[in-house]
């Protein structure tokens, strides 16, 4: 069966997918743009004879989007996280 609506709730959810399509675009650049900086400052620390992981900065991370956002904060923080660092 084919759900038929009416043209101004079909232009309104096409608009509003639109502006979905554009936020994801834009977190995926951004992601991009936070991978590359973790990677950064991985390289700085070892460089300094640092370890690979900062594990105190890591829960800070996980803190901040677990309580902004609740357990799918902590679950996305955590995917973030391996994203600029790879898997531990």
């Amino acid at each position: 069966m084919t759900e038929t609506l009416p043209s101004d709730t079909e232009q309104i959810i096409a608009e509003a997918r639109q502006r979905i399509d554009d936020l994801d675009a834009r977190i995926i650049e951004l992601v991009r743009q936070r991978v590359a900086v973790s990677q950064e400052v991985q390289r700085a620390r070892m460089g300094a004879g640092g370890r690979r992981l900062h594990l105190a900065r890591e829960m800070e991370v996980l803190r901040a989007y677990g309580d902004t956002l609740g357990r799918p904060g902590t679950a996305l923080a955590m995917t973030l996280l391996e994203l600029g660092r790879g898997r531990v």
